[in-house]
């Protein structure tokens, strides 16, 4: 009996003259590895179905415990985010996650969504991806079960003003007093705040972001509300989520270290 997934590519190998193997990631399944028969050839059916980010209804044929793609239905390709470099790697650094946070035979429908939903985003505007990477990256660390805040000091409780810390134990900033973590700038705090108020939906219940403005990441006046402030920020939060994620995975990210360097 064929298996039919919604599914979205995290990743191909070529092998054989003219075939690939893929890594799809789906919502009742988890991973799945499945081969796909010629698609290298010029003009195959199924071809389009082997690139990257494409996420389509795939029907598989399993024999032996392995599976073979016999069909697929477009649901989107994403295709503009592979025509320009950093919408390209930034939408590499979602696959990139989900591949890690994700199992076979292993429920992941909330981070597929998550996933799609940032590629959609990526594309309606790719020349800004990153504040979308950070929204997507707090959401799916959530997801895969590591808590993150950026609310009052969790040591002494404090309201956090000037230079933050970063806790890679708990998720957490902290204050100056304090000192718990690895130094943050305060863009960055905010880069990771405002993230953090534009989830909708989260793994469990999480602090509050910010009791005094119902979470939303507002300015404070001087440089992290900048133009180049917050994209400083972005950037920023991107090196403190790899180095949260690598802390708990020791998982190198390549795509994301190479996102960060462009």
């Amino acid at each position: 009996m064929d298996l039919k997934l919604d599914a979205l590519l995290l990743r191909a190998a070529d092998y054989g003259e003219n075939d690939r193997m893929v890594t799809l990631l789906s919502a009742d399944r988890g991973k799945i590895s499945a081969a796909m028969k010629g698609v290298r050839k010029a003009g195959a059916k199924l071809r389009f179905a082997s690139q990257p980010f494409c996420f389509a209804e795939y029907v598989f044929a399993e024999k032996g415990g392995r599976y073979t793609v016999t069909q697929a239905s477009l649901h989107e390709g994403f295709y503009d985010l592979r025509t320009q470099v950093e919408a390209y790697y930034a939408a590499s650094c979602v696959t990139e996650v989900c591949d890690l946070f994700s199992m076979e035979n292993m429920a992941a429908g909330p981070l597929l969504v998550c996933a799609v939903g940032a590629l959609e985003e990526m594309e309606r505007c790719p020349e800004k991806p990153n504040p979308v990477l950070v929204k997507f990256m707090a959401e799916a660390v959530m997801l895969a079960g590591y808590p993150l805040s950026a609310g009052d000091c969790p040591v002494c409780g404090k309201k956090l003003a000037g230079r933050r810390y970063f806790d890679l134990a708990t998720g957490a900033f902290n204050c100056s007093d304090c000192a718990v973590g690895v130094p943050a700038s305060e863009s960055t705090y905010y880069a990771i705040r405002e993230a953090l108020s534009a989830i909708d939906t989260r793994p469990q219940p999480q602090k509050d972001v910010a009791a005094d403005d119902g979470g939303r990441a507002t300015g404070t006046g001087n440089e992290a509300d900048s133009g180049a402030g917050k994209a400083d920020g972005y950037l920023r939060a991107l090196r403190l989520l790899r180095a949260y994620i690598s802390y708990h995975t020791e998982a190198p990210l390549p795509a994301l270290t190479q996102y960060i360097s462009l």
